[in-house]
């Protein structure tokens, strides 16, 4: 019998790792053991990812994360699903647990003051705080904090040069970031210090937590959240958001791209339909007619829907 619903935990934890490819072989075994499904990426500086099943398997990888010093204090979020929203397991070894290219960045050193929820409003109601979501444009997209700065970058990797070129004249400023889960601005926060920034905060939690925390009628969040598995995008109270993903560029899509004369399912939508070559769009209509036929024979095909992008939150 299927559950009622899946638990969905997004969590992080910077830490030393010296023995990578050994937590990745026992971490791999506990969650095939208690059927979980997402991504879980490992590095020596720590952990990163979002993964699902019951609420029994995901508080008994929790317990079993925990049980290693390594990952004491390991930071998560829970949230529901309807339906399980990631096809397989994946426990890879990164070069980081969330990749921006600066080496000499090290998060357990040195990092923002953290603002929790509950102070977050008044922080960035403050006319005097450069407030900047450090979030990739797709996922600014669809809901960001009023007045926030997109960056409107592609890939983490583009934040740093972002700074270097727009955000500089603004070191003697409070400078308030937020990121899906907390992770990005652990690496931001620590970063800006870096570059000289003196008076530098992210939230706590990230949005997520905010999402989960404020009532809606007292946030100052505009939109959905997007989040790196199939339900897409997420509102307040953490509930399922309205979006879907186009499989040709891995945008989040609304009633409005749908109904686009653009759109085709399963293969583009009007953010791509341009930039996609005939040979993938073939590729891509092959796909959607094995789906099809894979449903009417009541199989689930193994790509049924589109992964996001890499997690990370």
């Amino acid at each position: 019998m299927a559950p009622k619903f899946y638990q969905v935990v997004a969590l992080y934890h910077f830490c030393v790792l010296d023995d990578v490819s050994q937590k990745q072989v026992a971490i791999s075994q506990k969650a095939e053991s208690l059927q979980i499904k997402g991504t879980l990426l490992l590095a020596r500086e720590g952990i990163n990812g979002t993964v699902a099943g019951t609420p029994e398997a995901i508080q008994g990888l929790l317990a079993f994360l925990e049980s290693f010093d390594a990952f004491q204090g390991l930071e998560y979020k829970l949230s529901q699903a309807a339906e399980m929203p990631f096809l397989r397991l994946k426990v890879r070894i990164k070069d980081e647990i969330v990749t921006m290219g600066q080496p000499n960045i090290d998060p357990l050193k040195k990092v923002g003051a953290y603002v929790t929820p509950n102070e977050w409003n008044d922080l960035i109601q403050d006319p005097d705080v450069v407030l900047v979501d450090t979030r990739n444009d797709y996922e600014v997209a669809i809901g960001t904090f009023e007045g926030a700065i997109n960056p409107n970058t592609e890939s983490f990797r583009e934040f740093p040069e972002w700074v270097k070129n727009n955000l500089q004249p603004n070191k003697d400023k409070k400078v308030a970031m937020f990121c899906t889960g907390g992770i990005r601005c652990e690496k931001a926060t620590s970063y800006l210090l870096q570059e000289g920034f003196e008076n530098v905060f992210h939230l706590k939690g990230g949005i997520l937590k905010y999402l989960e925390d404020i009532p809606e009628q007292d946030s100052l969040w505009d939109g959905e959240c997007f989040v790196f598995d199939q339900r897409v995008a997420i509102k307040h109270g953490l509930k399922e958001g309205s979006y879907d993903l186009c499989y040709g560029c891995r945008c989040p899509i609304n009633a409005d791209d749908k109904a686009h004369p653009h759109f085709e399912e399963g293969v583009c939508c009007p953010h791509c339909t341009d930039t996609l070559t005939d040979e993938q769009k073939a590729r891509f209509r092959m796909r959607q007619r094995q789906m099809r036929l894979a449903k009417e024979r009541g199989t689930q095909h193994i790509g049924s829907t589109p992964n996001p992008s890499s997690s990370s939150i």
